[in-house]
């Protein structure tokens, strides 16, 4: 019985026991960070010779000592010894020089349908488990408190066949999706001397939606240390080849009201054929006007292949995880997120992942929360996780240092 530091081999092998994992505690990541310039170790209590929990912790410099971070974690395959682990972190958070040590666990507190409606119980004793020990709580929250969520929407997928999947969104979803099929748009994995492309998506959306977005470089540090664990997708759309498409679709819609207007001049009184005839003239309309929407896209952007939106996937064997997107509203009317969203979910499966974690919602279900409403349209349910959790090996010398950078303005 003993907390210990183990090997990265070690973790891994530990790692493929656990059912649940975020991509947090991965190799990757750990590659991801120590590039980024932070610290890496693997820590674990052991009992006997079998790990029992295992943790990434990452550790960066602050004014006075180490700040020490374990991100969606720690993984356990047994929570038997779990209080334990969580005690010896902190004696070895103190023993190398931490001012402060953070844990963000993964567990769920408490699960919600995918209107925001508990089906389970809250599991308070996570919580004071930590709090027991001399741990911090944040608090539960809602939005995103340190650019983090604690609300993430799920979709299960085990049991769910490739060729059935759109059949288990939901009744928006499904016909959403269908209908940005419609408008022919190819899906692109961007090879690393492309990633330029889905920094200019996510530039222009962070702009739009006033958040902090991650650099070129460390996207660039992303793809290497993840290679095939994650994909870097955009959505295109060429408009002649749309405006091709549009013309093609309406000869054949024209095709079926001549025909139909033959079969009412033999049956004049047919009511059905009358409401048919009425909704596929309707259509041809419409077909006019996006056929008029089409000829100012090729006008504005020529015969070239248009970048509509975007998206990077991390995969696990646990779960695939949709993590950054980007989309420009000029084009929110093809539904480009809809097919990345189908796309990933395909990949899971034929991945053999049994999980997909769409991340962060607002946690608030009074409607106001658009990211919720497009998640929604695939019929998932919603976790809830535990927080943020501190602990300060050396309180007052934290709390002076807290004290003089506030009189300095540097907080």
């Amino acid at each position: 019985m003993s907390f210990i530091q183990v090997t990265k081999e070690e973790f891994n092998t530990h790692a493929q026991q656990v059912s649940e994992r975020s991509f947090m505690q991965t190799e990757e990541m750990a590659k991801l960070l120590e590039k980024r310039g932070f610290s890496i170790s693997y820590v674990a209590w052991k009992e006997g010779n079998q790990i029992e929990v295992s943790a990434i912790v990452y550790s960066m410099p602050m004014t006075g000592g180490l700040r020490m971070e374990v991100n969606c974690g720690p993984i356990h395959s047994s929570v038997a010894h779990l209080s334990d682990f969580y005690q010896c972190l902190k004696d070895y958070a103190k023993e190398n020089g931490a001012l402060e040590l953070v844990i963000k666990p993964y567990d769920t507190y408490q699960i919600f349908d995918s209107n925001g409606e508990p089906i389970s119980s809250e599991q308070k004793q996570l919580i004071s488990q930590l709090t027991d020990l001399g741990y911090s709580f944040d608090g539960l929250q809602t939005g995103y408190p340190g650019g983090e969520p604690d609300w993430h929407y799920v979709k299960e997928l085990s049991g769910i066949e490739e060729k059935d999947l759109i059949k288990s969104f939901s009744k928006k979803g499904k016909p959403l999706v269908k209908k940005a099929k419609t408008f022919g748009i190819k899906l692109k994995k961007l090879k690393r001397d492309e990633l330029s492309i889905f920094k200019e998506i996510t530039s222009a959306t962070s702009d739009r939606r006033e958040y902090s977005d991650k650099s070129l470089d460390y996207y660039q540090d992303f793809y290497d240390a993840f290679g095939d664990n994650a994909d870097f997708m955009v959505a295109t759309l060429n408009f002649q080849d749309y405006f091709d498409h549009l013309e093609s679709n309406q000869a054949k819609l024209r095709a079926r009201i001549v025909k139909l207007q033959a079969d009412l001049e033999t049956n004049p009184t047919s009511e059905k054929k009358q409401n048919q005839l009425r909704e596929l003239s309707s259509q041809l309309e419409t077909f006019d006007v996006r056929k008029g929407e089409a000829t100012a896209f090729i006008d504005k952007y020529g015969q070239e292949d248009i970048v509509l939106a975007g998206s990077l996937f991390v995969y696990t064997p646990q779960e695939a995880v949709y993590l950054f997107s980007g989309s420009y509203p000029e084009f929110n009317k093809f539904y480009a997120p809809a097919l990345l969203q189908e796309y990933v979910m395909t990949q899971a499966i034929k991945r053999g992942i049994g999980f997909y974690n769409f991340l962060g919602i607002m946690g608030i279900f009074d409607g106001s929360d658009g990211v919720l409403r497009f998640k929604q349209n695939f019929n998932g349910y919603i976790v809830r996780k535990m927080g943020t959790f501190r602990y300060y090996p050396q309180p007052l010398k934290y709390k002076a240092i807290q004290g003089v950078k506030k009189l300095l303005g540097r907080n």
